[in-house]
Order: structure tokens, then C-alpha cells, then sequence
């Protein structure tokens, strides 16, 4: 199988936007890749798992000196023609095209190297890495063919086009191994939120039902956690939930997946799949003393405490943490933490997800060994009495806590999914957290960085609409708080496309924005504007699937069922 071939099949995904054409396109194409399911990771611009969190870590400028070179033309003509269409593919396809003939020592790609020599990037670092990974891309590039050079470059700015996103894999891989794809999608997607790999899902689906039933999480691997319906009412709760409940503080904290292997390392992830072990070392200590079993996965929060008074500090406190890569003991000694331990996944060699809550509760109380400002079990009671619930509420929020969560006590435990098994109840503050999109750069004294954000919601698994542009709440300096220095830097690698003032970024800065109130308008893509809009602080552990969605924007406005807004239209 050649490189042309799955750049064919890349042409007529990005060709249409029709889910159920893109599925068929796909599955077909899956059912050849027996043997080399590790290819399925293209379709992500990825040659690694999702789990892993290895990247080409290629900016924008070594393409631009690939394609000069590759395509003999100068990097002024290239960064000339990036200005007018904004995709470093299109212009790959468009030289490279063009100059093949001329380069005397091209030959057929195959996606076995295409992929070798993309995994082979990841590997490349300190002296002179620059020039070896110029020279891989290069090699590619040389060999390729136009269309073929466009979805290199893509690939390796992380900007495939091709639309693939989880939803259309999962249905992809059902539809192309079963007869009832439709009825056994909740099962792929069960696998593979279980083990984040889509290869090894592909494998599993390749040899039945049976095999997709009988896969396992794997402690030492992230995995994703079981996230939690938004209520405002203990009615609707109960609705949900039931009756009786479990009902335990909502810490304002992070989300954090503690595992232990069976080798004994202890590993934390957070709700993005990302390992911040080495921001936490006091929780590593802490685990290793407190918590008894040969292997684990737990799900926790942790917090960050003042010291003086022992009582939580906010997450923006806690965000320092998770970003900071060195300094670390000056960093603890600052901000101490608290794990405060929720549920359970796995332990001693065993799968729990099946449990009921009240089982997995109770098999951690067996495990954990609580210790003062270090490690606990949640505060926890089960009821189903609203007086009560609603004291012990008022109560979490004048100790500091963000509110309640409430739990169905006979439910499993179900990785990525807002299935109604857990809610969440805190004031109802008016604040979404959103991606940004776009930047626009400052003037003054904020000149030369970005400082206002085009901020979305998503709309299915792939597409964002903006909701306005945010210009304040971010500090000055960065010991204040997440800064307008800090947002640039996380977005300037991000940038795929300039115009004037204004760059497009690829939609992976997640904040939290607060405003006033919503209201109609066809300014922007969702057909909504945020009024007043603040970013109170960045949201590192957060991933886009986190973001609020258009229907929860149509219901804060209070038009949830008024659809003809969207994309402006009123």
C-alpha cells in the first residue's frame, strides 16, 4: 500500500461533509490496514496513540524552510504566498507540484516511511536536531508528489482538514468489522475510552465482539474520566440520580487520575490525558505511603491550600503547578496540595468499573489511610432528604468548596462520558470554559503580543463557533494570575493563517470566561455574543471534548430551542 493511495483517501474525506459518506470512505479503508493498524493514527495527524504525548514538535518556520528547499523556490516566496492563503498545505502541494520533475532523485513515497520517518521526528532532540529533522522532512518532501506534500505538511503542523474526529472513527471502525455497526458503536467507544489507542481498538475490532468486550484499562495509562451533568436544581438531581444519592463537595481543584503500575511507579494524569508526575512529587510521596495495593487506578481531586489557614485556595492557584516545569520544590513549599480521593477504576490486578458506586466507595475506604492536608476520601452521606443536602451545600460553599456533586449509587463507572450518572450543583455563576480561535494583537503598551481572543463553543466533535472576543481579565504580570504574556505564548505555535492584525490558531488554549449575558447576534459563528466577557484564567488541564457546547449557550440565553440561530442566522 502506497502513500498516494491513503493521501486518496484523505481527498475524498476532506471532500465531503457528510458524516455518513465520511464513515463509509473510512471503514472501507481501515478493513485493509490489517497488520499495520498503527496507521490509523494518520487520520489524526498523529503517529502515536492518543495516550501518548509525544509530538513532531515542528513549528511553522522549519516547514516553510522545507518547502524552499524541497521545492527550490526562495522561503520569501513561500512566506509570501502563506500571507495570501494561509495553509502551509496547499502551498506545499502547489511548489512541490510543480518542481517535481526537476528534482532527479525523487521517488515513490510509501506510508511505511512516510510514517517511519514521522515517528523518527519525535525522537530527534539537543544539538543540531534542528538540521537532522530539516533533513527527515526534507527526504518526504522530495519524494512526494503534490497532494502528497500538502497532507505531509499538514500532518506535521498538526492541521490535517480531513475532518476525523473520535465520532467518526468509532463509527468508522463499527461499521467496517460488524453487521450492526449502529448497534455496536457503544462498544468501540467503550474500548477505546478504556485504553485511548485507536490501533488497538482496530485489532480488537478485527477479531469480534468478544475481543472488544474483554479489554481491560491498564494502570501507568491515562485514561478518561467519568465527567458529571450540570444541574441547578436538587430535583433535577434526584431525577437523574435517584433517590437516595450520594452527595460530596465539589473541590476547586484539578481532575487527576492516579495509577499505579505493577512495576510500582505512580503516575498523574489529568482529565486531557496529560502526565504531570513530575509537577507533583509531593503526591507521588504521598501515594507511596498512603495508599496500600500492588496496582490502582483512582480518581481524585486535588486542591492547593493556604498554608497559614489550611483552607482551599482557588484553581488558579493549583494551575501554576500543573504549567510549571521547573522550581518545583520552591513551588511546594509554596503551595502545598491535598488529594482528595473519589472513586476507583482498577485495583490489585482487577477492572471495578462494573461495581456499583457504593462498592467502589467502599473498597477505597479499605485502601486509602487518610492523612491531614495530604490525602482523604471525599466528605461523603447518602440521602435523600433535601434539607439535609441542601445544608451540607451551603456548607461546602462557606468552607471554600465550589459545591456538591451527587451520585447514582447503584451506577458503573464509565470513562468520557456525561451519561447521568454524576451531577454537579454550584451557584450558578455566569462563566463557560471556551477555546480560542483567534487572536488579534495588542497596541500601546501591550504591543507586539496578542491581547484579544476569539473564543468558541464546539458543535459535534469538530466544529467550533465563536461566541465574541474577550480583551480583559488576564493580568499584567504573570505572578499575578494567568497573563497576557502567558496566552501569547501558548497561541504564537498555535497560529495557522495571518491577515492584518489578526491570526487564526488552532483551537487548543482552553480558558474560562465569565460575562453578564448572552444575546443574539450574527457577528459571530454561533449566532450568540457574550456581553462583557473576562477570562478569569486558563484551564491547562482541560481539553477541547471540555468545552461548553452551542446547546448549553442556547440555554443560558434562554433560546435552546430556537435553532434557527445558528451561524447567524436569526
Amino acid at each position: 500500500m502506497d502513500y498516494v493511495k491513503i493521501v486518496d483517501v484523505y481527498e475524498e474525506l476532506s471532500g465531503t461533509t457528510k458524516g455518513l459518506e465520511k464513515t463509509k470512505i473510512l471503514s472501507e479503508f481501515l478493513k485493509k490496514l490489517k497488520g499495520n493498524e498503527e496507521w490509523i493514527y494518520l487520520f489524526r495527524g498523529r503517529v502515536f496513540p492518543d495516550y501518548d504525548e509525544s509530538e513532531f514538535g515542528i513549528s511553522t518556520q522549519l516547514v516553510i524552510k522545507s518547502i524552499s528547499k524541497a521545492g527550490g523556490v526562495s522561503k520569501d516566496k513561500v512566506i509570501s504566498r502563506l500571507r495570501s492563503i494561509g495553509d502551509l498545505g496547499e502551498i506545499a502541494e502547489e511548489f512541490i507540484g510543480k518542481g517535481k520533475q526537476e528534482v532527479l532523485f525523487s521517488k515513490k513515497l510509501s506510508v511505511k516511511k512516510v510514517f517511519e520517518n514521522l515517528k523518527k521526528l519525535v525522537s530527534i532532540n539537543g544539538k543540531g536536531s534542528v538540521d537532522r529533522k530539516l533533513g527527515l522532512i526534507i527526504e518526504l518532501l522530495t519524494s512526494a508528489g503534490g497532494k502528497e506534500a500538502k497532507y505531509i505538511a499538514r500532518t506535521l503542523l498538526n492541521d490535517l482538514r480531513v475532518g476525523v474526529a473520535d465520532g467518526l472513527l468509532r463509527d468508522s471502525v463499527a461499521k467496517g468489522f460488524f453487521h450492526d455497526g449502529d448497534g455496536v458503536k457503544e462498544l468501540v467507544e467503550s474500548a477505546y475510552d478504556k485504553v485511548n489507542d485507536w490501533a488497538h481498538v482496530l485489532k480488537l475490532a478485527q477479531n469480534g465482539r468478544k475481543a472488544l468486550e474483554s479489554v481491560k484499562i491498564v494502570p501507568g495509562r491515562p485514561m478518561k474520566v467519568m465527567l458529571p451533568v450540570k444541574v441547578t436544581e436538587l430535583e433535577e438531581a434526584f431525577r437523574i440520580c435517584g433517590k437516595p444519592l450520594a452527595v460530596e463537595h465539589k473541590y476547586d481543584g484539578f481532575r487527576a487520575i492516579i495509577s499505579k503500575n505493577y512495576n510500582g511507579e505512580i503516575s498523574l494524569f489529568t482529565r486531557k490525558l496529560d502526565n504531570v508526575t513530575n509537577q507533583f512529587p509531593d503526591v507521588v510521596e504521598i501515594i507511596k505511603k498512603q495508599v496500600k495495593g500492588k496496582s490502582f487506578i483512582i480518581d481524585s481531586e486535588i486542591v492547593g491550600y493556604d498554608k497559614k489557614t489550611g483552607r482551599p485556595k482557588p484553581f488558579e492557584a493549583i494551575s501554576q503547578r500543573i504549567r510549571r516545569k521547573y522550581d518545583i520544590n520552591d513551588l511546594i513549599k509554596k503551595l502545598p496540595v491535598e488529594v482528595n480521593v473519589f472513586d476507583v477504576m482498577f485495583y490489585n490486578g482487577e477492572s471495578v468499573l462494573d461495581l456499583k458506586f457504593i462498592d467502589r466507595r467502599k473498597l477505597l475506604e479499605k485502601f486509602i489511610n487518610p492523612a491531614s492536608l495530604k490525602i482523604r476520601l471525599s466528605r461523603q452521606f447518602i440521602s435523600s432528604d433535601e434539607k439535609e443536602i441542601l445544608e451540607f451545600y451551603k456548607d461546602a460553599l462557606k468552607t471554600g468548596e465550589e459545591g456538591v456533586m451527587m451520585k447514582k449509587l447503584d451506577a458503573p463507572y464509565r470513562p468520557g462520558r456525561r451519561i447521568g450518572y454524576i451531577v454537579k450543583m454550584k451557584p450558578d455563576a455566569k462563566d463557560f470554559d471556551l477555546v480560542i480561535t483567534g487572536a488579534e494583537y495588542g497596541s500601546g503598551k501591550r504591543a507586539g503580543g496578542l491581547t484579544s481572543f476569539y473564543v468558541a463553543c464546539k458543535d459535534g466533535e469538530k466544529e467550533f463557533l465563536e461566541v465574541g472576543k474577550v480583551s480583559s481579565g488576564l493580568k499584567e504580570k504573570e505572578e499575578m494570575g494567568t497573563s497576557y504574556k502567558e496566552i501569547d505564548k501558548l497561541l504564537q505555535p498555535l497560529i495557522i493563517k495571518e491577515k492584518d492584525n489578526y491570526v487564526k490558531v488552532k483551537p487548543k488554549v482552553v480558558v474560562s470566561v465569565t460575562y453578564q449575558n448572552i444575546q443574539k447576534s450574527p457577528r459571530y459563528s454561533s449566532g450568540f455574543a457574550l456581553r462583557f466577557p473576562r477570562i478569569t484564567h486558563y484551564r491547562p488541564e482541560r481539553g477541547i471534548y471540555d468545552i461548553a457546547t452551542l446547546k448549553e449557550i442556547g440555554k443560558e440565553a434562554g433560546l435552546e430551542k430556537s435553532w434557527g440561530f445558528k451561524k447567524g442566522l436569526s
